[in-house]
């Protein structure tokens, strides 16, 4: 049978539904969008890692606070050996009178006894409250402060009469200045400076000095000065760091320090819109500035 011409191929449409098409340069890739459901937890993702650093800045924050209230019970403890002896000062007297009138039956030395036990006694309770109310912890906020009261204050906390450390006191502020803090936290930087300067001064002849002024722009700068040893010049630049200390390794449990001090008093300092710094010269002596906000 004869065959007819060959037949042309029919080529048939791929459907539009099928049909690969390659981008272009004008041809854009179809947008791919998260499903709720990718959406929904990366939202639960930050809002637990948001949680979890809000309990962390809280823990700090409690940490921070235990920390200086650790240090200040450090700080009372050094006291603790100078207490123990002003005590036992204090009671010797009291013990001798009362065992010789009761020896002798003498009435006027029981009186004199029972005198000098209602003295003794109305010190010492003083010498507690003292202790008492630098270790408390008060709510109350930055208000209104007279700085004179609270140098005097952190002076009397050491429980311990300075002439018989043959260390002078001299104070020169007004007493109506006033400073805006938290009278217990200024109260726990004074005594610290106040502990350092005693410290500095023990086996010489020595001169505690504390004075105060307004100064411009609003602030009140508060001067301690000491006559003691001073500070190595290559140590000045790390007395306010954490464990930082000079005095880790003497001697007498009065004259050792833990190095957390000064690195807490300018962290209480700084929150309360203050500064702390110091200049010092090796067997002339050191001051510790302090500037904070002046009361209106």
């Amino acid at each position: 049978m004869a065959s007819g011409p060959p037949k042309t191929p029919v080529r048939i449409p791929p459907s539009r539904d099928t049909e690969d098409q390659p981008f272009g340069p004008t041809s854009k890739a179809p947008a791919v969008s998260p499903s709720p459901l990718d959406a929904g937890s990366l939202a639960k993702d930050a809002y637990a890692l948001q949680a979890q650093l809000d309990r962390l800045a809280m823990q700090f924050e409690q940490m921070r606070h235990q920390l200086r209230q650790a240090q200040k019970l450090a700080s009372i403890g050094t006291t603790a050996a100078m207490i123990a002896h002003e005590f036992n000062n204090l009671f010797t007297p009291v013990v001798a009178y009362a065992r010789q009138a009761l020896d002798t039956d003498d009435v006027e030395l029981m009186r004199i006894a029972l005198t000098k036990t209602l003295e003794r006694t109305s010190t010492v309770r003083e010498m507690a409250d003292r202790v008492i109310g630098l270790a408390k912890q008060p709510n109350e906020g930055v208000r209104s402060v007279k700085v004179r009261p609270i140098v005097e204050s952190a002076v009397g906390c050491l429980c311990r009469d300075l002439d018989k450390d043959k260390i002078s006191v001299n104070f020169q502020i007004d007493q109506a200045l006033a400073v805006r803090a938290n009278e217990n936290q200024l109260l726990q930087v004074l005594f610290n400076l106040v502990i350092n300067a005693r410290q500095a001064m023990l086996g010489r002849r020595g001169r505690l000095a504390v004075d105060a002024a307004p100064t411009r722009h609003g602030r009140v700068e508060i001067n301690v000065r000491d006559t003691g040893c001073g500070i190595e010049p290559q140590s000045l630049p790390h007395i306010f760091e954490p464990f930082f200390s000079t005095k880790q390794d003497a001697d007498k449990p009065d004259c050792r320090g833990l190095g957390l001090g000064l690195s807490i008093c300018r962290d209480i300092l700084e929150d309360l819109d203050g500064t702390i710094d110091v200049a010092s010269e090796l067997n002339v002596g050191t001051t510790f500035t302090i500037t904070l906000p002046q009361a209106d």
